[in-house]
């Protein structure tokens, strides 16, 4: 199963309703993944991620990051559900 990190400045409030939202877009897709929600500074403690998904900046050079502004905001918001379902797929 594929492993989504999500994460933003404290891991509790941005980061709860880019889950929510990923999780719907997901179910409806049909792809399964694992989704982990933490703080950015907590991502390089998690193994294995496939795709880390970010309300703020951060960039790693092995594992796919979207920055997911769209998600709070509902600008591009389907580019970036396509984007993260392309890459679980």
């Amino acid at each position: 199963m594929k492993k989504v990190i999500v994460a933003c400045g404290t891991g509790i409030a941005t980061s709860t309703v880019v889950c929510v939202k990923i999780k719907e877009a997901l179910a409806k897709a049909n792809v399964q993944a694992e989704i982990i929600q933490c703080k950015v500074a907590e991502i390089e403690s998690m193994a294995g991620a496939d795709l880390i998904v970010t309300t703020t900046s951060y960039s790693n050079d092995k594992i796919p990051v979207i920055r997911a502004l769209s998600f709070l905001t509902g600008i591009g918001m389907e580019q970036d559900i396509q984007k993260i379902v392309d890459i679980l797929s």
